[in-house]
């Protein structure tokens, strides 16, 4: 029987064991149901929410999870500060149309004793894989463990964390992981900016700001689709962000779409990524960049 914790009408259910998450995918297969999975680490908005919603046209049950995954931050980065509002969370997955939250706890994904790790290679190479190098194993190992927990049939990743969507893909096929992973395109605010739960980071001048690294990528694709060599183009993209009061700029890059193999010139679909720094919000983008 499948154990929930309370919920007012305006949140969903919400189980916090894999005993229960199964008991409750079993019961919805047993009535002959399709289940759809959307991880998330929480804080969300409306780009989360949009993948909720694209769950529910693929399936006819829809699981969120919400962890924020200790295994993917490096001991500097945001782990503790990272933004947590289970019950907002709740809300607004209910109001989307979700199921059933699936909220585990540190100590239940990760119990004493735990010892098993996940190395990832190809598309985790480079990118944000060099300036975070623990996270896509952090991530290939807490995405594994929600798949085998759940076993949906589909599940849902937003295209603005790009190189992990291409990561994920490569891991469950490489592992034999039967789901079909989706991967969604980025949900912008009005001005372009990516909506990303780090943008609560930003004061509001640095705001104000943020959208030139989505406008100076789109232009740059432009150029790139037109032909123009690439090493002038990423130059061009680094003096607008500076410009712009972006401090470090980790990357700006031109990669293959599917290998994430850097390129020269576009011949085939490739990827504009770019990952900088306004104020203490490291700030990802990417466009796709056709050929003509």
């Amino acid at each position: 029987m499948v154990t929930l914790a309370p919920a007012s009408t305006d949140t969903l259910p919400i189980v916090r064991s894999v005993e229960d998450l199964r008991a409750q995918v079993a019961a919805w297969r047993g009535q002959g149901g399709t289940v759809a999975l959307v991880p998330t680490m929480g804080a969300l908005h409306d780009g989360h929410l949009a993948l909720i919603r694209r769950a529910r046209e693929l399936a006819g049950h829809v699981v969120a999870s919400v962890f924020v995954n200790p295994t993917q931050f490096a001991p500097h980065e945001d782990f503790d500060r990272y933004p947590r509002d289970e019950a907002g969370d709740s809300a607004k997955l209910a109001s989307a149309g979700c199921d059933l939250l699936y909220a585990p706890t540190v100590r239940g994904m990760y119990p004493e004793g735990f010892a098993t790790a996940i190395s990832v290679g190809g598309p985790a190479e480079g990118l944000c894989g060099a300036f975070r190098p623990q996270m896509f194993g952090g991530v290939a190992l807490v995405v594994t463990k929600l798949f085998l927990q759940a076993l949906p049939d589909v599940a849902l990743f937003g295209e603005k964390d790009y190189q992990q969507l291409m990561v994920i893909r490569r891991f469950a096929r490489d592992l034999d992981i039967p789901v079909r992973v989706e991967g969604l395109p980025t949900v912008r605010e009005a001005d372009g900016l990516a909506m990303s739960s780090r943008n609560a980071y930003l004061s509001a001048e640095e705001r104000a700001r943020a959208p030139e690294l989505n406008r100076a990528l789109v232009e740059a694709a432009e150029a790139l689709s037109g032909g123009a060599e690439s090493g002038a183009v990423l130059d061009t993209v680094r003096a607008r962000l500076q410009g712009a009061g972006f401090g470090t700029i980790d990357y700006v890059e031109l990669r293959d779409a599917e290998t994430l193999e850097p390129v020269v010139r576009v011949d085939r679909p490739a990827r504009l990524l770019a990952a900088a720094w306004m104020g203490k919000a490291r700030l990802i983008d990417n466009v796709p960049v056709l050929p003509r």
